[in-house]
Parts: structure tokens; sequence; C-alpha cells
């Protein structure tokens, strides 16, 4: 008779592990877990920290100039005290206006064609690595080309060049974050539509779009927030004024011009007010910000319901 095959006990059978092999995944599991939530919260405290330093610094040195003056007034001449930014706060307004109205179709309309139409296509991988390389080219760069195609052409500067370059500058964000966005609703979402016979466009701009809207609207802040404060592309295009202009085709003040002038200057009074000036950038930016996240939160929640 064959010997009797032996009994090897039910943790070896089939190579299951042993109860000290699964304590030991298990611990290694839960070591793994615990170290990479530290470095997410690490990498967190890296990011806010800095912006809040910042944020605070620029508070304790703006909040004792900031006063209704600075709002409303127009600037002093060299020398005397007072006076404010109006026309610069005015023509920032102006000019992140006409970049928006320009920058933000076109962002919006090439990152839906790479997502929905050029996919696979040869000009569809052009179109996208020109917005990725735009978007890594230095801010006087896209100046001097805005100078080159609107300035030289007009003969003047003028409020239309900085909308301009300040557009420029806003579309690749704009353009990748919207093909992202898209690309994140579900293929079943399209295949549905599409089913109940709604043409690709209509189902683009009707049911995908506005699935992804909080997210395109985010890309869109995130590059209004980034041109807000740029001052190389202005000094090519819009150049400046220290007085009251909001016309279109002449020279326009603007904060971020207006603190490079001041924070250059020889006199405290003009640093002061530079200071201010900046705090005042700053809260507008996040304003805008805020209040557009807000309307959208409101809408998907109607939408909801």
């Amino acid at each position: 008779m064959p010997d009797p095959v032996p009994n090897l006990g039910p943790n070896l059978v089939m190579g299951t592990p042993n109860s000290g092999q699964m304590l030991s995944v298990s611990l290694g599991r839960r070591i793994t877990d615990r170290v990479m939530t530290l470095l997410s919260v690490l990498a967190m405290v890296m990011v806010i920290v800095p912006l809040f330093a910042i944020f605070g610094y620029l508070v304790y040195k703006g909040i004792g100039s900031l006063d209704l003056n600075l709002l409303i007034k127009m600037p002093r001449p060299v020398g005397e005290t007072g006076g404010g930014m109006a026309n610069a706060i005015a023509g920032s307004a102006l000019i992140l206006g006409i970049a928006s109205l320009l920058g933000v179709p076109v962002g919006i309309g090439a990152g839906i064609y790479l997502a929905e139409y050029g996919r696979g296509g040869r000009f569809g991988s052009v179109v996208r690595f020109t917005s990725d390389v735009l978007n890594g080219v230095p801010s006087i760069v896209i100046g001097i080309v805005a100078y080159a195609i609107v300035v030289i052409r007009q003969k003047h500067f003028s409020a239309l060049a900085g909308g301009v370059a300040l557009a420029i500058m806003m579309i690749p964000t704009i353009t990748r974050t919207t093909e992202e966005m898209l690309l994140l609703v579900p293929a079943q979402i399209r295949e549905a539509a599409f089913g109940l016979g709604i043409s690709q466009w209509r189902t683009t701009l009707s049911i995908t779009l506005r699935t992804a809207l909080s997210g395109v609207i985010t890309g869109v802040m995130l590059a209004f927030a980034r041109v807000a404060g740029e001052t190389a592309p202005l000094l090519f295009t819009t150049l400046g004024n220290q007085y009251w202009s909001l016309n279109l085709n002449e020279p326009t003040a603007a904060l971020p011009l207006q603190i490079f002038t001041y924070a250059n200057s020889p006199f405290d009074e003009w640093h002061r007010q530079a200071w201010a000036g900046a705090l005042v950038l700053i809260v507008m930016i996040v304003l805008s910000v805020s209040a557009v996240r807000v309307a959208v939160s409101r809408g998907n929640l109607r939408g909801a319901r």
C-alpha cells in the first residue's frame, strides 16, 4: 500500500498564508497608509502655508494704508500726499474684461474640440502640443508678441492690446482644463444621448459640457487669477495712464502697472500706496473667484432639483 499523504494543516493547503504572514501584510498596509496620509497632509500644508503667509504679510503692510480715498480718488502729482488708484482699478477691470471676452470662448472651444473631436487626429495632437508649449511661454514674451501684432499695427498703446496679451495667456490653461474635465464625463452619458437621436454637437453643448461645467469654470478662474496680476505684458501693450481713461484705443492705467511704478519710486507715500494696491488686487481676485464659484454651485443645486 502507498504511504498515506501527511496532514500539512489548513494553512499550508494550496499555498494559503498562515496567520503570521497575514498579520505582517496587514501591518505593512497600515504603515503604508499612515505614511502616505502624512505625506499628503504635509503637501497640503506646504501649499497652504505660503499662501496664508503672503496674504497675511500683505494685510500687515497694506491694511493701514487702505481707505476709501484709495478706491475713489485719482493719483496725486509727485511729492503730494493722498490720492488713490481709482483709474487703475477701473482700468484693470476693463482689461480683464476684454481678456475674458476674447480668451474664454476660444479656450473652451479648443478644449471641446480636443476632447470630443480631436482625440485621435494629428491636428488634435498639434493643438494639444501647441497649448502645452504656450502655457510655459514667459509672460514678457507674450507681451512682445502682442506689441508686434497689435501695438505696432495700431501705432499706439491701448487697453485692447493689453486685453489681447492677457487673453493669449488665458487660452492654454482654459483649453487643457476644459479637455480634461470633458474626458472625465462617462462615455455612457454620450451613448445614451446618441441613442435618443440627439446630434453630437447638441450632446456636447447641452449634456457633456453641462456635466463638466464646474470643472470648466474652475479652469477659467485659474486662468483669470493667473493673468490678473501680470505686469510685463501690460508694459508692452497698455503702458499705463495717470488720468482717467476707459477708451479701448488709448493707454489705460492698471493696478499691476500702478503698483510696479509706485514700488520703484523713491517716495514713501507711493510705497505705502503700492502695498495697499497689492492688497486691493489680491482681494479683487479672491472675490471674483469666490463669486463665480458660488454662482456655479447654486446653479448646479438648482439643476439637481
